[in-house]
């Protein structure tokens, strides 16, 4: 987190701190209330959705890095480009589940596993 960000995100949970009174613990759950709605409003949905792409994104970062993959070799390995993997792992595009499973599959030599919570 970048210098600025952080400073910003103290001064959010201080505000926060404020409002809520001093004897309020601010749980992660409580913060998420606070700035992104109820679970189940709009919302929040967005913000929960947006967060599962950042984390599908830095899985296949992760994944990729481990295996001294640039993204383009992890493209060539899986029939897609440089660019759309860039895109992936900097959650700036929505990703097809056949797109993600030839990735992980063939790119990664890994397994994809789905939990429906």
């Amino acid at each position: 987190m970048k210098s600025k960000e952080l400073k910003a995100s103290r001064k959010n949970i201080t505000a926060i701190s404020n409002e809520l009174g001093n004897d309020h613990i601010i749980t992660h759950e409580s913060m998420k209330d606070h700035l992104f709605g109820v679970p189940a409003s709009p919302s929040r949905n967005a913000y929960e959705q947006g967060f599962e792409a950042f984390k599908l994104g830095l899985m296949i970062k992760g994944l990729r890095e481990k295996q001294h993959l640039t993204q383009e070799q992890l493209a060539e390995k899986c029939g897609t480009t440089k660019s759309y993997i860039s895109r992936i792992e900097n959650n700036a595009s929505d990703i097809r589940l056949s797109t993600l499973m030839r990735i992980i599959n063939e790119g990664l030599g890994s397994k994809l596993i789905l939990n429906v919570a």
